[in-house]
């Protein structure tokens, strides 16, 4: 493999998709274990895509020559002082996208960081003994799980990214 910064970018993008091709093979099984790997290869495409988005700021800092090129998260990248300091159009445009919780990239770093937090129990209201021991529970609350076809569609949308941003990043 080349020592180029884009290659590991792409080996992510790729990663994702494997993932991504694999828990579509889980979702047709019928074997018991289905929903522990659809589950196991919903957390593996995160972390690959979260990988990918990591190679590209990697890309964009090592093409402007930014300090801290080398930092080991997004995170670090995606910061208005960062941006202060080495200003460029691709870390400001990932910059306002991650910023919004309702984009793509939003709910990518939203998704990958909950990979982290400890398990939660449903908050239980306090109950009166006085009421009747019969409850209603409301199901609303609870998030339901990524599905693939935004995993895939958050991969189909940091590919895009990746080589538009390349375009532009190309000296002549």
């Amino acid at each position: 493999m080349a020592h180029e910064l884009y290659t590991r970018t792409n080996q992510k993008i790729f990663f994702a998709g494997l993932s991504l091709e694999s828990w579509r093979k889980a979702e047709e099984s019928a074997s018991m274990n289905s929903q522990g790997m659809i589950q196991a290869e919903r957390e593996a495409c995160l972390f690959h895509l979260y990988g990918a988005l990591l190679g590209l700021c990697h890309e964009i800092a090592g093409y402007y020559r930014s300090p801290g090129a080398d930092a080991p998260m997004v995170e670090a990248f995606l910061t208005r002082s960062v941006l202060e300091a080495a200003p460029s159009p691709e870390l400001a445009e990932l910059l306002e996208l991650s910023e919004q919780p309702s984009t793509w990239l939003g709910q990518l770093l939203a998704a990958y960081k909950q990979l982290f937090q400890p398990p939660r129990a449903p908050a239980k209201a306090k109950t009166d003994p006085r009421q009747p021991l019969i409850e209603a529970v409301s199901v609303e609350d609870e998030v339901p799980p990524l599905s693939r076809v935004e995993l895939e569609a958050w991969r189909q949308n940091l590919k895009g990214l990746a080589l538009r941003f390349r375009e532009s990043l190309t000296e002549w």
